[in-house]
């Protein structure tokens, strides 16, 4: 018999996968379009503003050069820039209180499965599928004393005499404005606290019960505390669509009567659209854009704390 060797063989080197099927290349793939599609849509366009905000940019005439910090003093200087900025956070804390409130009032209304339940639900959430230019121009037809309908409705009630402006004073603009926007997205934010109510369990509520708690004590010491994170994310969206109000105020009101309906956004079409004038118009949009990070990070901030507690 022939002796058995000293050493085996060495085993054959473990083969290598190709670096383009790597876990790391799979998550680059994946990753690689939402990159693009963000710096294209988004990193590109801030910084091409960023830039626009320190140079002298004429709609029709393309940069003339930089002239930083020229553009934000003029800003600030526009007869318009405070009453824009009044009338925007006056509209954002009357239509955040209203749609936040109107909103988790229909959300406790069809929380629970009965009959009819999801016939309310979809009726709720339908005009928030409308879009809010198509919305402002429906409202404009009905708002309109030569076409529209509700005032010679209630002149037929008794209740007016004569034409109704709703769009005249304004206080009767903002009003009408306030109800259009609530009208259009307070199925939007029902069904988002709608989704939160549910995911509340059942025994909370059974055991609050249990220990004698009352209808009203158990909305605010069960469903206000497990609500919040619900609540906080309709606050960002609501305050956010709140301050870049254009569409409905465009449409129905161009900033009047005598510009006491001008928002912020409006405030940046007039600079860059009819003034020409797209240094200022995008140094304001920079001062709009700080503004809403700073809001944000503050409700996270108070979000997390509050969650911290």
């Amino acid at each position: 018999m022939s002796s058995l060797p000293h050493h085996r063989a060495a085993a054959p080197a473990a083969r290598r996968r190709p670096w383009w099927r790597s876990r790391a290349a799979r998550g680059a793939a994946y990753a690689t379009p939402t990159a693009v599609f963000v710096a294209v849509l988004f990193v590109l366009p801030l910084l091409l503003v960023g830039r626009m905000s320190a140079s002298e940019w004429p709609l029709l005439a393309g940069d003339r050069g930089l002239n930083l910090p020229e553009n934000y003093p003029d800003v600030v200087g526009n007869q318009l820039f405070w009453p824009a900025v009044r009338f925007t956070l006056l509209y954002t804390g009357i239509v955040t209180v209203a749609l936040l409130g109107l909103a988790l009032l229909l959300a406790l209304l069809v929380q629970e499965a009965r009959p009819g339940t999801g016939f309310l639900r979809t009726a709720y959430f339908l005009p928030s599928v409308l879009g809010l230019a198509s919305a402002s121009l429906l409202f404009w037809g009905l708002y309109s004393p030569a076409i529209g309908p509700i005032g010679p409705l209630l002149r037929r009630l008794g209740l007016v005499e004569g034409d109704v402006s709703f769009l005249g004073s304004p206080g009767a603009a903002l009003a009408s404005t306030v109800f259009l926007v609530v009208w259009k997205f307070a199925g939007f934010y029902m069904l988002i606290l709608l989704v939160g109510l549910q995911r509340i369990p059942v025994e909370v509520y059974e055991a609050a019960r249990i220990d004698g708690a009352r209808r009203g004590q158990i909305f605010r010491s069960v469903t206000l505390p497990l609500l919040r994170p619900s609540l906080a994310l309709t606050l960002i969206l609501c305050v956010t669509g709140s301050l870049l109000a254009f569409d409905q105020f465009f449409i129905l009101t161009k900033g009047g009567p005598d510009n006491s309906t001008v928002t912020v956004v409006q405030l940046i079409y007039r600079e860059a659209f009819q003034r020409l004038d797209l240094g200022t118009a995008a140094a304001l949009s920079m001062l709009l854009l700080v503004v809403l990070l700073v809001l944000n990070a503050l409700q996270f901030r108070g979000l997390r704390r509050a969650d911290e507690r």
